[in-house]
């Protein structure tokens, strides 16, 4: 239960039955009522902010308003404390009972604790990678791998229905690049000397297996095709086997796609789907036939001077419209977007993420804008950047792959310090900030680590369980009988980890109306300092210990908080896409 959201809903029971109402006597506007943990723990346990946004509409003055708004909180059961603060918000203290009665509801849940409802089964579709078929996944696609993929995992909690996808851009001079690299790689196979890469091509070692492949398939048969024919195959072979290799460099940093989207359906039969989409969008009166003035600054790819098929999306948000169909009658690359857009459309989500590199900040305006045009403004769309990334071992810059050519590889940075550090260090910055990767400090063991301070708190935890059992062999280890000692809790420590527990459902929830992955990171961040911060405490006082000596009953229910700080670490951990170890050597 979100209990933020609960006593939300009293506060504006309250508030209703004060009988308020605006200078014309309709009822207030409560939309904007928020209860929320105080800036200062010391204040109380909650805080509203009812008095604040109400005292104007009202017409009365804002303290004098929270004192009436206190009086009537007092009244509610679970409340021990209310005082006013500053110019009149309302801070609330909660009765040990209500702590204790949550960590009884966080036991029966388990790892279900914080699963809402709150995203209502909205269909949504989160792109992201999307990485060009043409080599072995890079380190620069590692932030928006996790980033897309936790934010997948956190809005399927939060009750959205997600599908993950992956766009594979298998169209365009790109792949005819591609193919020409792979041919070269396999006449070096049937014995050539190719001397070196030329420039313009491919030069890394990976596509010496695809020439390799080809050769054993083929031997000297391709060479004795037309180019165009030969090519055709080499292309197709080589996407294959591109996108086999993303696939398990994917797989190995715990990232899975439910759909692989090939840009070449989009220009089948003739570019039906394009063709379909721009007629679409001409129906709707957003294409015409006009010149575009030339930009200021640099010119765009796609700018020509002439009268071409023009997509209006000045007039849906963007800041300049857009070109459909080039000079010599194909397509430009933002046709293949429309087609993209409308098809998921058609597949029916509601809502539209994509996840992209810094570098596509141009794309965010045309996205959004060719969203509104194409529903009508019914489907949302958000445009995620991901900053760049930069690598140090020890302070100092990591230098580029050989195998690659010209970067490092995902691969590389995984074999080396391992898939959890990674998928946590990526969101323990937000999205759109810089973001430095060491690979000796996210492999060291301290506090200064975070992914290693948050899993050395789950190992804690199994720790304090495999204690107990040495020192109470006979005692019930279930829920049930956890749970129902949990009366005993009255230690401050004690029943501060379980109002940082309670925070759990609140932080997903708004991480996923914000769309915000990198909150949980920080939350179990926050949540295993203060498991350590009460460790430390029995380590200088016994009778604080979670395994009380002699005193069986009062273990159990502190074993029932353990367990309770090990289901939410367990969850956040999981959907971050790392493990929650139950020890670390």
């Amino acid at each position: 239960m979100n209990i933020f959201a609960d006593f939300n809903a009293r506060v504006v029971k309250a508030v209703e039955a004060l009988g308020l109402t605006d200078k014309d006597g309709a009822p207030l506007d409560l939309s904007r009522v928020t209860v929320e943990p105080p800036r200062d723990a010391s204040h109380g346990d909650l805080a509203t902010n009812a008095a604040m946004v109400l005292a104007k509409p009202a017409g009365q003055n804002p303290r004098a308003l929270a004192e009436t708004i206190a009086a009537a909180l007092r009244a509610d059961g679970d409340v021990v404390g209310v005082d006013v603060a500053g110019p009149g918000f309302v801070n609330m203290k909660l009765s040990d009972a209500f702590w204790q009665a949550q960590l009884a509801s966080m036991l029966a849940a388990g790892t279900d604790f914080g699963r809402s409802t709150i995203g209502a089964g909205t269909k949504t579709n989160v792109e992201y990678v999307s990485a060009n078929p043409t080599g072995p996944m890079h380190v620069g696609h590692c932030r928006g791998a996790v980033v897309g993929d936790a934010l997948a995992n956190l809005l399927a909690f939060a009750g959205y229905e997600v599908t993950k996808e992956y766009v594979i851009n298998d169209a365009g001079s790109q792949i005819d690049v591609l193919g020409r690299s792979a041919f070269l790689r396999y006449r070096e196979a049937l014995g050539e000397t190719i001397g070196e890469i030329p420039p313009g091509l491919y030069p890394g070692d990976y596509l010496i297996p695809v020439g390799r492949a080809l050769a054993a398939d083929f031997g000297r048969g391709l060479l004795q095709m037309p180019e165009d024919e030969a090519l055709a195959i080499v292309k197709d072979r080589t996407v294959d086997a591109m996108m086999g290799m993303i696939k398990e460099d994917l797989a190995l940093l715990n990232v899975h796609h439910d759909v692989f989207f090939s840009e070449r359906t989009l220009h089948a039969d003739g570019a039906r789907a394009i063709r379909a989409a721009i007629n679409d969008l001409t129906l709707k009166g957003h294409i015409y036939k006009g010149k575009l003035p030339p930009p200021k600054g640099e010119k765009p790819d796609d700018w020509e001077d002439r009268e071409q098929t023009l997509f209006r999306s000045t007039e849906v948000g963007d800041d300049m419209d857009r070109p459909l169909v080039k000079s010599d009658g194909s397509f430009t690359y933002f046709a293949a977007d429309v087609a993209y857009l409308k098809d998921k459309v058609d597949r029916g989500f509601d809502e539209l993420i994509y996840v992209l590199g810094a570098d596509h900040g141009g794309y965010v305006k045309r996205l959004e804008a060719l969203a509104k045009a194409v529903t009508n403004g019914r489907v949302t769309l958000t445009v995620l950047l991901c900053q760049l990334v930069k690598l140090y071992r020890g302070g100092e810059p990591v230098r580029m792959s050989k195998r690659s050519g010209d970067f490092v590889t995902l691969r590389e940075v995984v074999e080396e310090v391992g898939r959890d550090p990674i998928r946590f260090m990526m969101l323990y910055r937000k999205n759109d900030a810089p973001l430095d990767f060491d690979f000796a400090k996210v492999t060291e063991q301290s506090k200064d680590n975070p992914v290693f301070y948050v899993q050395y708190a789950s190992a804690r935890c199994h720790s304090v369980f495999r204690q107990a059992r040495e020192q109470f062999p006979d005692m019930a280890f279930g829920r049930e009988a956890l749970a129902a000692t949990g009366h005993l809790l009255t230690d401050e420590g004690e029943l501060g980890l379980i109002r940082k527990l309670a925070e759990y459902p609140r932080m997903i929830e708004a991480a996923a109306l914000a769309h915000e992955p990198h909150r949980m990171a920080f939350y179990l961040y926050d949540l295993a300092s203060a498991l350590h911060a009460h460790w430390n405490r029995g380590a200088d006082n016994d009778d604080l210990r979670f395994v009380k000596v002699n005193d069986p009953i009062l273990t159990s229910a502190r074993l029932g908080l353990v367990q309770a700080v090990s289901d939410v670490l367990t969850s956040g951990l999981a959907l971050i896409g790392a493990d929650a170890p139950k020890e670390m050597r």
